[in-house]
C-alpha cells in the first residue's frame, strides 16, 4: 500500500509544480481584437468639411490660431449639415 501513496504524493508534487497532464495542450491566450464600427454618413461628410476648412484656421508652421480650432470645428458641422 505504500507505493500506492508514493505515487499519490508524486502526482501531487508534480501538478503543484504547474507541470500540465499529457491528456490536455497548454491553452493559447485567446487574442480579443476591437471590432471597429463603420463609420456614420454625417461622420464622413463632417471629416470631409474639417479638412477642407482646417488650412484657414491654421498657422503658417500649422499650429492652430487662437480660437480657431473652435471656429473650425463650428464651421464644418455647418458645412457638414448643408452637405447631401
Amino acid at each position: 500500500m505504500s507505493s500506492i501513496e508514493d505515487v499519490i504524493r508524486l502526482l501531487e508534487a508534480a501538478r503543484d509544480h504547474g507541470e500540465s497532464s499529457p491528456k490536455t495542450p497548454p491553452s493559447k491566450p485567446s487574442k480579443k481584437t476591437a471590432v471597429k464600427r463603420k463609420p456614420s454618413a454625417y461622420s464622413k461628410k463632417y471629416a470631409k468639411a474639417f479638412k477642407q476648412i482646417a488650412p484657414k484656421h491654421k498657422k503658417k508652421a500649422g499650429g492652430w490660431k487662437t480660437g480657431g480650432y473652435k471656429k473650425a470645428v463650428k464651421q464644418a458641422h455647418a458645412k457638414a449639415k448643408r452637405m447631401k
